[in-house]
């Protein structure tokens, strides 16, 4: 069989942002070269204007502005679906929905190449548990009417795709139940780690000291700082946690817009000297930070499978998460990790029991990394994309 051509639409230049959607787009693609040629179409974010190439993966700009979601998914779009006849391949690929008017143009051209919508998160969810929230900021209602609009765009271009894919049995359940999409038309393949570069390394207190943490207890956070990963029950955790070991250093990667009241709560309470933000760090640090820590901390309210949580695990860390969404999928409870309902009393509660038994630690981080590399690899994620590829194209002629 000839090499794919696979044309890829994500806002974000995969190559310059650290999320899960651009992970799996250059970590699979890189992966496929042998088999795929593959072409990724995203916007101007980040300074991104001149086509580049990685890992042999050919990366475009199309005009997007360089705003706030989603008014750089509105302007990427367009662009899109303006330049669509000239972006050809045999079967083209759409993350959340950075792909909705395209597909359009295809369906009112009467194309046949095949196109396929990979749902991460399904967005319908995210807008019902966010609407459960208890007294949300003007900032919060506003970006919940946001996710509500983009979740019915989400929905019609799942309706118009040829093929789902999803990355765990919940975000599947979802999207039958909340796009009334028929389960055969979904394929689940899971995000995956690199091996190679998270795993547990020696001298960790030297790493700790690069990173500030010192000889300390600490509990690591890595995320968007966003309402719905949960941060202000770690929190109110802390309080309870910092009266029975002051020692213990929270180290909080990402960044998001609440990030400033993160730091002024903690300031009310006061806390911030027992947290270090490192905001959004480089990708060859990452690993290094996993082993800064003692417990990898991941108080998600709604979350479709978690890649920090594959990290985490990989790098023999034991977890502590709230059980929500495909999270049950991702760690396995009381053997890799610890899992709990959506409450700062039981997690504080659970945290402290694992700080105070390091043997506990060390065999769930033991069995957390088996059972990662058993189930949650990029090689495995690429050769089940391959094989949808084909199948999808197969279909189509």
């Amino acid at each position: 069989m000839n090499k794919i051509n696979l044309a890829v639409f994500n806002t974000q230049p995969p190559h310059l942002y650290y999320g899960g959607v651009e992970r799996r787009i250059i970590e699979t693609a890189k992966r496929l070269t042998k088999q795929i040629n593959t072409t990724v179409y995203s916007g101007t974010k980040a300074g991104f204007k001149t086509p580049t190439s990685i890992n042999r993966i050919n990366i475009i700009p199309a005009f997007s502005t360089n705003r706030l979601y989603p008014i750089d998914n509105w302007f990427f779009n367009k662009t899109i679906a303006r330049y669509a006849k000239n972006i050809i391949a045999d079967v083209y690929e759409s993350h959340t929905v950075s792909g909705y008017q395209f597909i359009k143009i295809l369906r009112k051209q009467k194309r046949k190449e095949p196109f396929i919508q990979t749902i991460h998160g399904v967005l319908a969810d995210e807008y019902l548990q966010a609407a459960k929230t208890r007294y949300p900021s003007l900032q919060a209602k506003i970006a919940n009417l946001v996710m509500w609009r983009l979740s019915k765009l989400e929905k019609q271009a799942a309706k118009k795709a040829n093929l789902i894919i999803t990355i765990s049995n919940y975000t599947k359940n979802k999207i039958i139940e909340l796009y009334s999409i028929k389960k055969e038309k979904i394929r689940i393949v899971p995000n995956g780690v690199d091996l190679q570069k998270f795993k547990p390394l020696d001298k960790q207190i030297k790493i700790k000291n690069q990173f500030r943490v010192k000889n300390r207890p600490c509990l690591l956070f890595v995320g968007r700082l966003i309402p719905r990963k949960g941060l202000s029950f770690l929190v109110q955790a802390a309080k309870q946690i910092i009266k029975e070991e002051n020692q213990t250093i929270f180290l909080i990667v990402g960044e998001g817009p609440q990030k400033n009241q993160l730091i002024s709560d903690l300031k009310r309470n006061r806390l911030l000297k027992n947290f270090i933000f490192l905001g959004d760090v480089k990708e060859k640090d990452l690993p290094l930070i996993y082993n800064c820590a003692d417990i990898f901390v991941f108080p998600s309210i709604q979350e479709a499978q978690g890649i920090a949580l594959l990290e985490a695990q990989a790098t023999s860390k034991p977890v502590v998460s709230f059980n929500t969404g495909g999270i049950s999928e991702t760690v396995l409870d009381q053997e890799t990790g610890i899992l709990i309902d959506p409450d700062s009393n039981k997690l504080a509660i659970t945290i402290l029991k694992l700080l105070k038994n390091k043997e506990l630690r060390e065999k769930m981080g033991k069995k957390g990394r088996e059972f990662v590399s058993e189930n949650f690899t990029w090689d495995k994620c690429s050769k089940a994309l391959l094989e949808i590829y084909k199948e999808v194209i197969s279909k189509s002629k």
